[in-house]
């Protein structure tokens, strides 16, 4: 019955009781007629009227993201569903808002005339639609907190069906997006399908535009290991092809110092050496600014999908995003492009390294609830996520030679499949104990790790940077600069170190205490764990001084040499400092030797060597790659590192 059917049926009952012809109507009752119907209309229109300009502010949506749609030859278009249970779209939510509009004005005329109202319309109002709307329209909130609580709430949902994920996908704004990438066991559903990309005939076709993104990029005045990576990736291009192309193929003219000349190599290599030197290159503000306007986003995203058998291409892919979204400029370009939803997928690999790199880019682009900025190096192993737990103190991880941010921290290596438990009850195996054990047993904690590139010979180097690149001292300075960048001294802190990264440790404590920008790091700093730290020097550098045809020593090893100076200017200034400041610190040192090749075995650090000579000195029947990666998480040396974090932040975790 349409609505004016319905006022003139109401105003025949209005009119008489009984059966009513034209000539029976008084004016007096024309009158009283048409005072009710005009205001039921009247009342209706102005009801109507308000809950239309009422939806149509709920529905307000920013409309940039159309804008830039309409720039482009894609279009995201809705699946219609199968299932008739199902709604589908925009559609029929429209349809449901109509009937709710309906619904409130029949309850008003019921009102009205005191008539009981037909509950046939309150099945087009479910509780779960119109929460969709209003955690929409609140993400988008100016005030932060309905922000985030927003963000979390439509994280949490899990009973809605397919085409409301889909709608969320479609009209939540960036700052919803990346809130709900970086929300725990989140649905991937929410998140838009990266654009699709132009498909390319072959991999040589890849290699090419590789080659010529790195030819847009800047070519002068680079540190040396960007030049070599570049050079190494464009071994095979020809100067007359670069000549054509407008710029330069390889550093150095004809000859390549530092690789071989091969004719012919596979194209999962080329790309890796392409893909390392955008590394490097994207540790350059300036030069992701390039990578960005010359379609770096579109093609690093072609390659994440094809090479998806390849987790070190997808690896140094997501690198070089997570060294992008440093700069907030590129926030919405790396949006667009649909990143978000590639790096929430890979947040939930099972590999520590992908889903901690992921973590690192959404960290930087998020802006609402991260502070910190995570340089390129720096990691955050706890939290990943988004957490309603508060963060308490920060335990530092720093690798020694040869070590990294994750590897370094491993469990120590077991002789079962690493998806066996070895008996009931026994934690499977974890590639990174910080951030599994450790979280699992302080959550308040944030947990960082950091990595820098260490060899133990130039023969071996990755890249050949300048010697003092690779001094304790300079990489001090570079590691404090990024550390307080990622806000390491505003909170509590403990350092966890093993072999040079204890030497490190020491002489960014002794630095920062020379500058006043870093005072913070020196008085948050509440205890230092050393595993196995040469403080007196170790054999390893003895040996590779004493076999300088076999093995050429590197900087960091020299450094290492129980004569050195610099060791023994280190060790006095931090003893000094250390005694001063009464940190409690904690030193493990291992009792076995450790093989080095199939030929040498070596005890790298010998006891003496690890003694500090403050704090406790705890000898342990390991070698000294093991010192750092306990058996299980009840053995001694985890738990006794556990307590010593316990206790040194007792205060700040309240135990």
């Amino acid at each position: 019955m349409s609505f004016a059917a319905y006022c003139v049926f109401c105003c025949r009952r209005i009119g008489t009781s009984g059966p009513t012809t034209k000539s029976d109507l008084q004016w007096k009752d024309i009158r009283k007629i048409s005072k009710l119907t005009g205001s039921l209309i009247l009342g209706g229109f102005v009801f109507i009227t308000y809950e239309v300009l009422a939806l149509k502010k709920l529905l307000t949506l920013d409309t940039q993201a159309v804008q830039q749609e309409k720039l482009k030859s894609y279009i995201y278009v809705n699946t219609v569903s199968l299932d008739p249970s199902e709604s589908q779209g925009l559609t029929y939510k429209t349809r449901k808002e109509l009937h709710k509009i309906v619904r409130k004005i029949l309850e008003t005329e019921a009102k009205i005339l005191r008539r009981p109202f037909d509950e046939h319309f309150s099945k087009f109002t479910e509780d779960h639609e119109r929460a969709l709307w209003i955690l929409l329209k609140r993400s988008q909130s100016e005030d932060r907190i309905v922000r985030l609580q927003a963000v979390q709430q439509l994280a949490e949902n899990s009973h809605w069906h397919d085409y409301q994920y889909r709608t969320v996908a479609q009209a939540c704004d960036q700052r919803t997006v990346i809130g709900l990438a970086r929300s725990k066991d989140i649905d991937l559903r929410f998140f838009l399908p990266p654009p699709p990309l132009p498909k390319v005939k072959d991999d040589y076709a890849i290699e090419d535009e590789l080659r010529l993104l790195l030819v847009s990029l800047p070519q002068t005045d680079l540190e040396q290991c960007v030049q070599y990576f570049t050079s190494l990736a464009l071994r095979e291009s020809s100067q007359t092809l670069a000549a054509q192309r407008g710029g330069l193929w390889c550093f150095g003219g004809n000859g390549l110092p530092y690789c071989e000349t091969l004719s012919k190599v596979p194209s999962e290599t080329v790309e890796l050496f392409c893909l390392q030197a955008l590394v490097q290159h994207s540790k350059v503000s300036t030069h992701c600014d390039k990578i960005e306007a010359n379609g770096g986003l579109q093609l690093l995203q072609r390659i994440y999908q094809l090479r998806n058998d390849s987790a070190k291409i997808q690896r140094n892919i997501i690198h070089i995003i997570g060294n992008m979204a440093l700069d907030e400029r590129l926030h919405s370009s790396i949006v667009r492009a649909g990143w978000v939803s590639i790096l929430a997928e890979a947040m939930k690999s099972p590999h520590v390294i992908q889903s901690s790199h992921a973590s690192r880019a959404l960290a930087n682009l998020d802006r609402d609830t991260v502070q910190e900025k995570y340089p390129d190096g720096v990691y955050v192993l706890h939290p990943q996520y988004r957490s309603s737990q508060p963060i308490k103190a920060d335990v530092l991880f720093i690798h020694g030679l040869l070590g990294a941010a994750f590897k370094t921290w491993r469990q120590q290596d077991i002789n079962q499949p690493l998806d066996v438990k070895a008996f009931e009850g026994e934690e499977v195996y974890s590639e990174c104990w910080p951030k599994t054990w450790l979280a699992s047993d302080c959550p308040s904690l944030r947990i960082v790790s950091v990595e820098y590139d260490t060899h133990l010979s130039d023969w071996k180097t990755k890249c050949p940077t300048e010697d003092h690149r690779k001094s304790i001292a300079y990489r001090s300075n570079e590691l404090l600069n990024k550390l307080r960048a990622a806000g390491i001294g505003d909170r509590p802190l403990v350092w966890v170190s093993h072999s040079m990264g204890g030497l490190l440790v020491k002489k960014m404590l002794v630095d920062a205490s020379k500058n006043p920008e870093m005072d913070k790091i020196v008085n948050n700093t509440r205890g230092i764990i050393f595993y196995s730290v040469p403080h007196h020097g170790s054999q390893l550098a003895e040996y590779s001084m004493n076999a300088r045809y076999l093995l050429f020593p590197s900087v960091e090893v020299k450094e290492l040499s129980t004569d050195s100076p610099a060791l023994k200017e280190l060790n006095d200034d931090f003893l000094s400092f250390a005694k001063d400041k009464k940190f409690p610190v904690l030193s493990f040192a291992e009792t076995l030797p450790t093989h080095i090749g199939s030929m040498i075995k070596l005890h790298v650090v010998p006891v003496d060597s690890a003694n500090l000579g403050i704090g406790d000195l705890i000898p342990v029947e390991v070698n000294h790659l093991n010192i750092c990666k306990p058996k299980k998480k009840d053995t001694f040396l985890y738990q006794r590192t556990v307590k010593f974090i316990q206790d040194a932040l007792a205060r700040e975790l309240g135990s």
